[in-house]
């Protein structure tokens, strides 16, 4: 025990020294009389040893004064007053020329409750980089002698130690009496962080106590361990689901960022980061940011705690109804492609969806990126809101001129139109009409002459035709078109040929009172007025006789070709049958009307 007082001693005598050069220094600054005698003097000759020794006893004096807290104190364990607070630091004067400092989430209720004057047992555990004394509220003992190193060990008491060495396997400690601390529980592992450790004061536990032979192991790492879990345990009774605290973002993931609490690591989801989609973390954040953050979710079993950051901003769908009605046209950005259709960010946290049939009036869409690309700047109508849903659903082409508005004036019904098939079905083919509008030509409506099996044994794609509009009807979007009334027709030649006053021959088919139906030729049949016959000379008419059709057809071939006269009856009354005599009283080629009377 005595070569270890001497040790400790000596420590302190050098300690004493070098403090004493410093207030020599000091000295030779607030007494310049004292300098110019020392350093300068009035003859060549040295300063008398009366005069060196007086001007070290001053020195002496003066470093025992200011340096008597130390001698006092005799333990580590020293009470600490409050002098002030900061945002996240209490300053604490403890007896030295520096403050010491303890932060903040280390006391109850993050030190809500503690105020200047307050005292508290505190030991010096360092310095930081702003020179102030770093501080714990861990209780520490300072042993004395053999009896307190004892019962230290027994009742497990961390104590106060000074590191003298580096040596093999670890450290010399004095903790009143010579102890070896292994490397592997200093609590630090690189060699330039051990040898900062020779020289310093640590807190440490005795592990191992052997009286006779003075074999005594302490461990430093268990007691930073228990330091590090007791103000963890004290920072976690501080927290609170809806509390919103100042954090630094330590590290960033795929899906999310970590952020350090003060000692307590929260997960900042990326979902959570913002209103706005945000697709990677580094988007937003960067590492060491100062950020606030709310906590959402506290799980003290698990120790993890869910963090939001845009839940520090208004959420922006609780006003969307009232800035938004359906038929506003707004101005968005596109974020993001489906096979449906594309959102659009019409601000930070509100999307809309314009769906794949919105986008265009007069082309079938197969994928929104057809017209819209991600990043574009659009401009579209909203069609209706959801703020239950969270949903607004957009239109496109709502934005433009819907062509079909203006089909009817530009191609009224019975016009012609010149355009190119666009599509082959089985039941018809498509042909453009305008720009972007198509008809549909029903498979009995391409050709009169004969039945076909598929559009394709006349007709093929790109080929340009010409068509008749029949029907176009706008709500459904559908126009009917037919490429067989415009083809020649022998009664188109047959108007030609005639005119009105003309003499004609034809067969008359049926009569139904005063109407009936002659067939002038082929295919050619028109109306005929039957006048009626005088009551008197009315006779119940013969019976006619079947009529041979193929020798029929023959004569009036021939009849029509010459213009001759057909055999007149003896009885004027028409009957089925009969072949006769006309005279043509109308003819229409535009609604192909064509009437005759009996000449």
């Amino acid at each position: 025990m005595n070569l270890f007082r001497c040790s400790w001693e000596n420590k302190e005598q050098d300690a004493m020294t070098e403090e004493l050069n410093n207030l020599s220094a000091s000295a030779s600054t607030s007494e310049p009389a004292a300098v110019a005698t020392a350093a300068v003097p009035a003859t060549p000759s040295t300063p008398a040893p009366e005069e060196q020794e007086e001007n070290f006893g001053d020195l002496l004096r003066a470093f025992e004064a200011s340096h008597k807290h130390k001698t006092a104190s005799g333990a580590k364990q020293l009470e600490g007053t409050v002098i002030s607070l900061s945002e996240d630091r209490v300053f604490f004067d403890i007896g030295y020329k520096v403050e010491g400092v303890v932060a903040r989430s280390v006391f109850k209720n993050n030190a809500e409750e503690v105020k200047p004057g307050d005292k508290f047992p505190v030991s010096v555990t360092g310095r930081n980089e702003e020179h102030y004394y770093e501080l714990s509220l861990f209780k520490v003992a300072q042993p004395k002698d053999w009896s307190a190193i004892e019962k230290a060990f027994t009742d497990k008491t961390a104590v106060v130690g000074t590191v003298t060495e580096l040596r093999k396997g670890g450290f010399s400690v004095d903790i009143g009496t010579r102890a070896f601390m292994p490397a592997s529980r200093s609590g630090v592992r690189e060699t330039a962080e051990m040898e900062k450790l020779v020289g310093t004061e640590i807190n440490c536990r005795i592990t191992k106590l052997d009286v006779e032979s003075e074999d005594v192991v302490v461990d430093r790492r268990v007691v930073l361990e228990e330091q590090q879990k007791a103000e963890l345990e004290a920072r976690w009774s501080t927290l609170e689901v809806g509390a919103t605290l100042d954090g630094t973002v330590r590290s960033l993931v795929p899906y999310g960022a970590f952020i350090d609490l003060g000692g307590i690591d929260g997960l900042l989801h990326v979902s959570d980061i913002s209103w706005s989609r945000v697709n990677k973390p580094e988007d937003v954040l960067s590492v060491g940011q100062q950020i606030k953050v709310r906590i959402l979710k506290l799980d003290g079993e698990k120790k993890k705690i869910s963090l939001g950051l845009k839940q520090l901003a208004p959420e922006p769908w609780e006003t969307v109804p009232a800035r938004y009605q359906a038929g506003q046209r707004i101005k968005g950005t596109v974020v993001r492609l489906t096979d449906f259709g594309a959102f659009v960010e019409i601000e930070p946290g509100v999307e809309g969806l314009i769906h794949i049939s919105e986008m265009a009036w007069n082309k079938r869409v197969n994928h929104p990126s057809e017209i819209v690309k991600e990043g574009e700047q659009v401009e579209a109508v909203i069609l209706s809101i959801k703020p239950e849903e969270q949903r607004i659903a957009l239109g496109l082409k709502q934005t433009l001129a819907d062509p079909w508005l203006e089909v009817q004036t530009l191609h009224p019904v019975g016009s012609q139109i010149e355009g190119a098939v666009t599509k082959l079905m089985a039941f018809g083919a498509f042909v453009q009409v305008a720009e972007g509008i198509e008809g549909l030509v029903h498979i009995s409506e391409i050709v009169d002459d004969r039945r076909l099996d598929h559009p394709s044994e006349v007709l093929h794609t790109g080929q340009i035709v010409q068509a008749q509009i029949l029907a176009i009807d706008t709500e459904k979007r559908q126009i009917k078109l037919s490429m067989k009334q415009l083809l020649p027709t022998g009664l188109d030649e047959y108007m030609e040929e005639r005119k009105v006053g003309d003499k004609v021959s034809g067969r008359v088919v049926s009569v139904n009172g005063a109407h009936a139906i002659v067939e002038l030729g082929d295919g050619i049949r028109c109306a005929c007025t039957v006048k009626a016959a005088p009551v008197e000379a009315k006779q119940e008419a013969p019976k006619a006789a079947p009529v041979d059709l193929s020798a029929l057809t023959s004569l009036l071939s021939a009849r029509w070709k010459s213009g001759a006269p057909a055999a007149e009856t003896k009885n004027d009354a028409l009957a089925p049958g009969q072949v006769r005599s006309f005279t043509i009283t109308e003819l229409d080629a535009a609604s192909k009307k064509i009437v005759v009377e009996l000449a």
